[in-house]
Order: structure tokens, then C-alpha cells, then sequence
């Protein structure tokens, strides 16, 4: 079926494109040439913020959509509505960036971190691998998940006016967000940060689930996937 954007739609496309786009190209220079700045943590919160951009925010797209389209239709100042919820979503990936910052550093002076920034040795990634699995089963999980692929629900039960309100809608559904997809975010310790191979998937994994048609089944399916291959790693490293 053909989806057709309206002006106000297509120009917020275009400009969070642009924006996705610019991500995944840091994404991909950082992969290749990894991080030589003068100052090695700062270097490391930008890569973790421009790479949860780049693999979340096609995520919220739909909900963003449906958002600039309403407050289009009420004669509401959409553009500056959907910025800011777009802002209040990131702003929660920012956060987690910060986390995920303080982990890797962690990881990094505990010794297990290889130089690639992988997770050293068989058995904690095969626990990675079995927690992010099982949480694919979580109650909480399935709560986060099924908000995050009803947009519509979503903004009809979480509505907020004015400005301020856009934002707060922002950092729920961002949060809802974080909720869904927090430990296939710490994957990409088990793959390595900055390897594209391994973050490409995850990113393509979580654009399904949330988005796509039986999103929900392949969420278990590749839930059952990762228990199966931790436990095979276990046995295997036995």
C-alpha cells in the first residue's frame, strides 16, 4: 500500500533523515578509524549519543508522524511540537549513552574489554546473550513494546498541550522506548561497539520489532535465538 506524506510530514522525514543519516555516517568513520581524540571520554559519549540516534530514532518515526500530523490538523504549531518531542525521546538515549559510557569505561579498566571493545571471555557473553533472550519474555518488556508499536494509543492515552507537554510525551515514549530495547542495546558489548557488523543487525532487529508487521513474533522468535546461542556457547566453553 502507498504511503503518502503530507508537506508538514515529508519536511519532518526529510530533516530527521538527514539527521539518521549524518548519525550512521559517525557510526561508520568511528567503526573504520576508531577513536584517537585528545579526549577519549568525551570521544566516547559522542559515538554512544550518535549511535543511538542512529539506530533508534527510524524507531520513533511513526509516533513522531502521527504527532505532526495532529497538531497540524488542530492549526497547532506542529513543527515546534514535533522537535520537541523528538528532543524529549533523544534526551532519554543521551542518558543511557551516559550509562553505557560509564559501563564501557568500567569494562575497559576491569580488563574485560578486548581491544575491540568486546566483552572478554565465553561465559559472561553467553550470560549477555541468555539475560537480553529472556528478557525478550519479560512482562515489562511486552508493556514497552506493545506502547511502542501503537503510536496512536500511545499519543491518545499519553496526550499533553502546549510545548512543555510535547517534551514530557517525548521522554515517555523515550522511556518506554529504553524499557523495550535496553539490554539488545548492551549486545553490542558481546559483538563489539564499534563493530558495524554486529551493529547493523541490532539496529535492523529493533526497526522490526517495534515497527514492522509481526514485530512482536520475531522479537520472541529472536529472543528463543539468543538464549539458544548462550547456552550453546556455555556448553560449548564447558
Amino acid at each position: 500500500m502507498a504511503i503518502t506524506l503530507r508537506a508538514g510530514q515529508a519536511a519532518v522525514v526529510t530533516s530527521l533523515g538527514a539527521v539518521i543519516l549524518l548519525a550512521w555516517a559517525y557510526v561508520v568513520l568511528m567503526a573504520a578509524h576508531g577513536m584517537h581524540s585528545a579526549s577519549y571520554a568525551a570521544s566516547m559519549f559522542l559515538m554512544w549519543v550518535l549511535m543511538m540516534v542512529a539506530m533508534m530514532l527510524p524507531s520513533a518515526l511513526p509516533t513522531i508522524l502521527i504527532l505532526e500530523r495532529f497538531e497540524r490538523s488542530r492549526a497547532a504549531a506542529a513543527g515546534r511540537a514535533t522537535a520537541l518531542f523528538a528532543a524529549g525521546y533523544l534526551l532519554v538515549w543521551v542518558g543511557f549513552s551516559a550509562a553505557a559510557t560509564l559501563a564501557q569505561w568500567g569494562l575497559e579498566r576491569s580488563g574485560l574489554l578486548s581491544a575491540d571493545l568486546a566483552l572478554r571471555g565465553t561465559w559472561i557473553a553467553a550470560a549477555t546473550f541468555i539475560a537480553a533472550g529472556a528478557y525478550q519474555f519479560a512482562p515489562f518488556k511486552r508493556s514497552c513494546l506493545e506502547a511502542c508499536r501503537s503510536p496512536l494509543g500511545f499519543l491518545s492515552s499519553n496526550w499533553r498541550d502546549g510545548p512543555r507537554g510535547a517534551l514530557l510525551m517525548g521522554l515517555h515514549h523515550g522511556a518506554l522506548c529504553l524499557g523495550c530495547c535496553w539490554l539488545l542495546m548492551a549486545l553490542l558489548f558481546v559483538g563489539g561497539v564499534m563493530n558495524l557488523l554486529w551493529i547493523v543487525p541490532v539496529a535492523l532487529f529493533v526497526f522490526i520489532e517495534k515497527c514492522l508487521p509481526g514485530g512482536e513474533r520475531m522479537g520472541k522468535v529472536g529472543g528463543a535465538l539468543l538464549i539458544a546461542w548462550g547456552a550453546a556457547a556455555l556448553f560449548f566453553a564447558a
